[in-house]
């Protein structure tokens, strides 16, 4: 009898692996191998039986706990914790009246703890006096380059003119460029935008 979280199962094989992912490429000699392997999650498989009278909510529970990712432990000949249900293949044959044939595959999940604890509330916590080590240092300001756009008056513009080719209003020309409706002078810098 083992157990995959609390659903009873009767397991006839257990099996697991354990892999490494090597690089492909050429290695430098003499260079320290362990920065080109990766440990791969270890892996285990479990196939035998879920017999009960309500083996559907049983098989019906396993797979919820895939679909949701659920973290579980396995317990049979071996034990093996944090681990996740990745396939579950059933077999439904007349032998069995009461259940059927189960093989599941589980990947162990490796879970960390954070170096940081929570404070109580009411505890008072004492903070490290602040440094200016690590802190950026102020950069000098650049000015900024100037949006502004100008057009150079030919003979015949007037704010009407401008109006039309650039879209911006007459009161807002006026107010920019100062001059009289009247005395625009020509080749003076107008700003339109």
């Amino acid at each position: 009898m083992a157990k995959l979280g609390n659903i009873s199962l009767h397991i006839e094989k257990e099996g697991e692996s354990h892999k490494v992912e090597a690089t492909m490429y050429a290695v430098e000699k003499g260079e320290s191998f362990t920065d080109h392997v990766a440990k791969r999650p270890s892996e285990f498989s479990i196939s035998g039986y879920i017999l009960s009278d309500s083996w559907e909510n049983s098989m019906a529970q396993l797979k919820s706990m895939m679909e949701k990712g659920e973290i579980t432990k396995y317990v049979g000949k071996m034990i093996a914790q944090d681990v996740i249900i990745t396939d579950i293949s059933g077999d439904h044959d007349s032998t069995v009246a009461n259940g059927a044939a189960i093989k599941i595959s589980l990947r162990r999940i490796r879970i960390t703890k954070t170096a940081w604890v929570k404070a109580s509330p009411k505890s008072k916590t004492t903070r490290k006096p602040v440094s200016n080590t690590g802190k950026k240092k102020p950069v000098a300001k650049t000015p900024r380059k100037s949006s502004a756009v100008y057009h150079v008056i030919r003979k015949g513009q007037t704010y009407w003119y401008l109006f039309k080719k650039y879209g911006t209003s007459i009161q807002q020309l006026r107010s920019w460029n100062k001059w009289p409706d009247t005395k625009i002078p020509i080749g003076g810098k107008a700003r339109v935008k």
